[in-house]
C-alpha cells in the first residue's frame, strides 16, 4: 500500500488489534470497538471460575501508534460511500476498511438458550451466579469442544463442591489423537466431571437440559457450543458463505469489495497446502499480524499459514499439547503434565505480547 491512508479497523480482538498496531506504524488508523480492555477470549474459562483476569488496556496496547480508539459499536457499513455507521450516530469514513468483528457463541439453534443459559462471553455472570448461589448445585456445560472442556475442568477444580457435567452431541475431545483424548477424559474423571457424550440437547429449560435421551438436571447451564460469525458482513452486502463468513482472496481482501479486508473468525480463508482454516485464536492472530505487515508495506506476498500444535488447559495443574501436522490433522503424540501446562501458559502469554 503506497502513500498515507486512513484505515478503519472494526474489532479489537486477536486479529483486529494485531493488524491495527502494525498498520498504525505507517498509517492513520481508527480502531472501532466498544471495550476499553482487550478480551483474552482463550482465558474466559479462568474468568468464569473466578481466577484473576488478564485483560490489558487497549490504550496501553496501541500507545505510540497513530491510532485513535473510538469506543463505539459499528451498526452499519456503507460500502459504496466507504463509511462506517456507529451506535453513537457518527459516520466514519475510510480509505481501507479492516473488518475483524470475529464470532460469537451460536444461540439460536436450540430453544431456551437465550433465556436459560449463559454463553462463555458472559464469563463474569457465570462467576457471579456461582458465588451468589445459596448452596453448591449442579452446573452443565454444553459443548465437547476445546471451550467446553476447558470451562468444565476449570469450574470443577475451582468449585469442587459443585457437580459439574459436560454434555456433548459427539465425543468429548473426539478430534484429538487417541492419547490426547484419553488424557482429557482421565483428567475430567479425576476432577469429578460427569461426561455425557453423544447427547443432543434439544432445549434448555429453567430446570436444565432436554435431550434426545431424556432430561439432564442443572441449576446453571453454560453454553459453549459452536461459533457463528457476526452478521454485519452479510447485512452490508459482502460476499459470504452459507455460514456467514466473508469470502476473501489470498491477500484477505473481500472478493466482492477489494477495499475491505476481512480477518479472523469473520473470514472464510483457504490456504493452499493447509486447507480451510478453523475459527480461533490460532488462526485469527496470524491473519492480523500478516495484514498489519501488508498494510505497513512490509510484505506483498499472499497470506500463508501452517498449524503448529493444539493446546488445552485442564485446570491449573494439567494441560494437553496435541502434536499436529501443518494441515491441522492429528499426530499420535501428545504432551501432558507440567511440560504441557508450562507450554500452554507460554503460548497464551505470548499472544498478548504479540499484540504490540
Amino acid at each position: 500500500m503506497t502513500g498515507q491512508q486512513h484505515i478503519v479497523v472494526i474489532g479489537a480482538g486477536y486479529a483486529g488489534l494485531s493488524a491495527a498496531t502494525r498498520a498504525g506504524r505507517r498509517h492513520r488508523v481508527t480502531l472501532i470497538a466498544p471495550e476499553d480492555r482487550f478480551l483474552h477470549r482463550v482465558r474466559q474459562h479462568e474468568a468464569a471460575a473466578g481466577r484473576p483476569e488478564h485483560r490489558p488496556a487497549i490504550e496501553r496496547v496501541i500507545r505510540g501508534r497513530r491510532i485513535t480508539h473510538l469506543r463505539a459499536r459499528a451498526t452499519e457499513l456503507d460500502l459504496a460511500g466507504r463509511k462506517v455507521l456507529l451506535d453513537s450516530g457518527e459516520r466514519v469514513g475510510y480509505d481501507t476498511l479492516v473488518y475483524a468483528l470475529g464470532s460469537r457463541t451460536a444461540r439460536q439453534s436450540v430453544p431456551g438458550v437465550a433465556e436459560h443459559a449463559l454463553t462463555t462471553e458472559r464469563a463474569a455472570e457465570i462467576r457471579r451466579r456461582i458465588a451468589a448461589a445459596p448452596r453448591p448445585g449442579t452446573l452443565a456445560v454444553v459443548g465437547g469442544g476445546a471451550t467446553g472442556i476447558e470451562l468444565a475442568a476449570e469450574l470443577a477444580e475451582a468449585h469442587p463442591a459443585w457437580r459439574i457435567r459436560i454434555v456433548a452431541a459427539g465425543a468429548v475431545g473426539g478430534w484429538f489423537s487417541a492419547k490426547g483424548r484419553a488424557h482429557v477424559l482421565r483428567v475430567l474423571e479425576r476432577l469429578g466431571v460427569e461426561v455425557h457424550e453423544h447427547t443432543e440437547v434439544t432445549a434448555v429449560t429453567a430446570d436444565g437440559l432436554s435431550t434426545a435421551g431424556g432430561p439432564v438436571a442443572a441449576d446453571l447451564v453454560a453454553w459453549a457450543a459452536s461459533l457463528e460469525p457476526h452478521p454485519l458482513a452479510a447485512e452490508a452486502g459482502l460476499t459470504v458463505t452459507e455460514r456467514g463468513q466473508a469470502v476473501v482472496d489470498g491477500y484477505l481482501r473481500s472478493v466482492s469489495h477489494p477495499e475491505v479486508y476481512v480477518i479472523g473468525d469473520a473470514a472464510a480463508v483457504t490456504v493452499p497446502g493447509t486447507g480451510a482454516l478453523r475459527m480461533g485464536c490460532a488462526t485469527a492472530q496470524p491473519m492480523g499480524l500478516y495484514l498489519g505487515k501488508r498494510l505497513a508495506g512490509k510484505t506483498s506476498e499472499p497470506f500463508a499459514f501452517r498449524y503448529g500444535v493444539q493446546c488445552l488447559s485442564l485446570g491449573r495443574r494439567e494441560a494437553l499439547i496435541q502434536l499436529i501436522h501443518g494441515d491441522d490433522s492429528m499426530r499420535p503424540a501428545a504432551v501432558t503434565g507440567a511440560p504441557a501446562r508450562l507450554t500452554k501458559a507460554a503460548i497464551v502469554n505470548g499472544v498478548v505480547l504479540a499484540l504490540r
